[in-house]
């Protein structure tokens, strides 16, 4: 039985039966081959979220970076230093000023310099604050560069499309792997951890997100029937999905990798089953996966190149147990 189909074989076209049998099994490692793209194996702990984490994940673009050297060198030291300042106060007014060792309550109700300083003093920490705060959200939006590549992400109830205008205009379907042992999530699609490539449970799809690692990348990102978010935490990347409206905003990846992420608006029954694995590849490993794709041409090519460029990939011939050549050696469902 090949993929759900029956094949028998007479005894003359028996090993004509065979080859075609195998050509079939082999058929998609032989195309990954063919077209030089095979998943990328994700790290462990990299780009995903990790037992008994306290912090952000570790970030691999340059806002990620950014915006953690802020929090870990600005507003936490901040922020601890006032929590330490308040706790240590409290203390101080129930030891100093509690009924038997203050007996005689003051009746002091203003002080000048006491209340200047309260007032001043947050302020100044607010507008420190405020400096490296607006500088991040304005590279946070900054517009992609005219030549950067566009890549268009959908959310849909409850899975991800990505299109790729710039390639082929093709789209890639992302829907989370089933999980062993569980009820299934998504009928049709296969289990984690069947693959070596797979991730995490819960985390996996059957088709990441493919990107270019080292360049700016834009991302327009819609929905086609509710609110969803598009969130990567280790890429410092968060931007709704609205119903009738694109979102735009710069993606960049430091270094090739895997890296998850999922919808972060509560978006019906199935919001928890909504992953996001998104995979980075080199320049020339990205433009290999594009050509595995009916239709999918180079970005940034002339019209010439475009149309050259899927006729430049090798083909692999495939033998389905219903076709001519399975029928002519005796292959019957």
């Amino acid at each position: 039985m090949i993929s759900g189909q029956t094949v028998r074989c007479a005894p003359r076209a028996a090993w004509a039966c065979l080859s075609s049998i195998a050509l079939f099994i082999a058929a998609p490692a032989l195309a990954q081959e063919a077209a030089g793209y095979t998943p990328m194996k994700p790290t462990p702990g990299v780009g995903m979220p990790v037992d008994g984490g306290l912090t952000f994940q570790h970030q691999y673009s340059p806002l990620g970076e950014y915006a953690l050297k802020i929090y870990n060198w600005a507003l936490m030291p901040i922020i601890t230093v006032i929590c330490l300042f308040v706790l240590a106060l409290l203390i101080w007014v129930v030891v100093r000023y509690n009924h038997r060792a203050n007996p005689v309550a003051s009746k002091t109700s203003h002080n000048t310099t006491i209340e200047i300083v309260w007032t001043v003093l947050p302020v100044l920490i607010l507008v420190a604050i405020a400096f490296p705060s607006i500088d991040l959200i304005a590279k946070q939006y900054k517009p992609a560069p005219k030549e950067a590549l566009t890549i268009k992400v959908t959310g849909n109830q409850w899975f991800w499309t990505y299109g790729y205008p710039d390639n082929g205009d093709f789209e890639v379907v992302s829907m989370m792997l089933n999980v062993p042992g569980q009820p299934e999530v998504n009928p049709g699609t296969r289990e984690v951890g069947t693959k070596p490539w797979d991730g995490p449970s819960h985390l996996e799809v059957d088709n990441r997100l493919v990107v270019p690692a080292g360049e700016p990348i834009r991302l327009q990102i819609t929905a086609a029937d509710v609110i969803h978010s598009f969130a990567v935490p280790s890429l410092w990347f968060k931007l709704d999905a609205v119903p009738g409206r694109i979102n735009e905003k710069v993606l960049f990846v430091e270094k090739p990798g895997v890296y998850y992420g999922q919808c972060s608006e509560l978006c019906g029954a199935k919001h928890g089953f909504m992953p996001i694995a998104l995979e980075a590849l080199p320049r020339d490993k990205y433009d290999q996966w594009v050509l595995t794709h009916p239709g999918g041409v180079i970005d940034g090519k002339d019209a010439a190149e475009a149309a050259a460029a899927p006729a430049a990939t090798p083909a692999v011939a495939t033998v389905p147990v219903d076709s001519p050549l399975a029928a002519s050696t005796g292959a019957a469902e």
